[in-house]
């Protein structure tokens, strides 16, 4: 699957670069072994999204996240093929980065597989938990810490995170005809799973989002009152982040709360801006 020709981590810059997320502006200011570690597994969990929201054909897709399991078992084997994994192959040597974290995240992109519906919040959060928390526990590895509650920060903020991606693709996601919205907070606000495929929205539906934007900016400020003092300043590309997603989320709330229609983004000068203000402040 992997030309060895290709360099490792060229290859991750150019995924991180080309998703355009808001992840790649909290990596900028890093130094460069630390940038290359949180670039290799941001790449990392592009690859496994991209499978499953790249290909069509829920067969070839369960036969690719095996595939990349087993690339996991490679990875710690001391024997991987894939640019992505090559490039994560030395950061075991210096970052805490456990085998089961890795295939906890593989297992949060199948469950994209198996179900588009979520019963309830407890439901949605083992999914956020395995696509998000994960990535932030083994984030704030790589980034550096001394003081053990950060890892209480780093699950927290990966929630809020993912929640934050929720509200802002609850459109994107119905045209592929997934809801992460709880069904239960669905018929709680009067609004149908039909209504949300149909992209029609109503004054139950901002209620709903504005809900939802709530739990988000709860998780974000148990997250900030967890971060121990000590780790703040090791911990900054976790707050540029929760910078740029925290104005998102205000940014939805001000437009009206209409993901329906419409995804929500900030601009590149924007997100940078906010970055370079988060770094400079702290």
């Amino acid at each position: 699957m992997a030309d060895p020709a290709v360099d490792p981590d060229e290859y991750c810059q150019r995924k991180a670069a080309a998703s355009g997320s808001s992840f790649y502006y909290s990596f900028l200011f890093l130094p460069p072994p630390r940038r290359r570690a949180i670039t290799a597994l941001y790449a990392f969990c592009r690859e496994v999204d991209d499978v499953v929201d790249e290909c069509e054909d829920p067969t070839l897709a369960h036969a690719k996240l095996a595939w990349w399991r087993g690339e996991i078992g490679a990875l710690f084997a001391g024997a991987p093929t894939h640019p992505v994994t090559r490039a994560l192959r030395p950061c075991l040597d210096t970052y805490n980065l456990p085998e089961e974290q890795f295939l906890e995240i593989v297992d949060g992109m199948a469950m994209d597989l198996q179900q588009n519906r979520y019963l309830d919040f407890k439901a949605l959060q083992l999914y956020c938990y395995r696509v998000a928390s994960v990535v932030g526990l083994m984030s704030a590895e790589i980034f550096g810490y001394t003081d053990r509650r950060t890892l209480r920060y780093a699950h927290d903020l990966g929630m809020a995170f993912q929640l934050t991606n929720i509200i802002r693709d609850v459109g994107e996601d119905a045209r592929r005809g997934r809801i992460y919205l709880p069904m239960d907070e669905l018929r709680r606000f009067g609004v149908s799973a039909a209504d949300i495929l149909a992209a029609r929205s109503s004054g139950g539906f901002r209620e709903l989002i504005e809900f939802q934007i709530e739990r988000a900016g709860q998780f974000y400020q148990q997250a900030m009152a967890a971060l121990p003092a000590a780790d703040r300043r090791a911990q900054r590309p976790g707050l540029i982040m929760a910078a740029i997603y925290r104005t998102l989320l205000e940014e939805i709330r001000r437009d009206g709360c209409r993901v329906l229609e419409q995804r929500t983004s900030l601009t590149p000068l924007r997100k940078l801006w906010l970055a370079w203000r988060t770094w400079a402040g702290r």
